[in-house]
């Protein structure tokens, strides 16, 4: 089991950026699929990105040019880097790992960003 916890998160304005990181209580971080997912209130929780253990990047098309997804391996973290944020990114984003072998999944308690003026 991989413990998850997620920081960065907050109020931000319209056009801003923010940082978002993941920290992975694990011996073996590399063998996980990380990913970053959101859910809106009212909505379902959705994909924004994953990156893979051999560090193959996958984007929402709705955030694909305005946000990056990178891991560190040795720091066991993974980090979501937002530019350009609108209102409707509005949501708690949650980490999510996937074991590569057996597909176990993990998850964070998420984290709130709001984007408002």
């Amino acid at each position: 089991q991989v413990q998850l916890v997620e920081s960065g998160g907050g109020l931000v304005q319209p056009g801003g950026s923010l940082r978002l990181s993941c920290a992975a209580t694990t011996s073996i971080f590399s063998i996980y699929h990380m990913g970053w997912y959101r859910q809106a209130p009212g909505k379902q929780r959705e994909l924004v990105a994953v990156i893979t253990s051999g560090g193959s990047t996958n984007y929402a098309d709705s955030v694909k040019g305005r946000f990056t997804i990178s891991r560190d391996n040795a720091k066991k973290t993974v980090d979501l880097q937002m530019s350009s944020l609108k209102p409707e990114d509005t949501a708690v984003y949650y980490c999510n790992a996937v074991h590569q072998f057996s597909s176990r999944a993990d998850w964070g308690q998420g984290t709130q960003v709001t984007v408002s003026s």
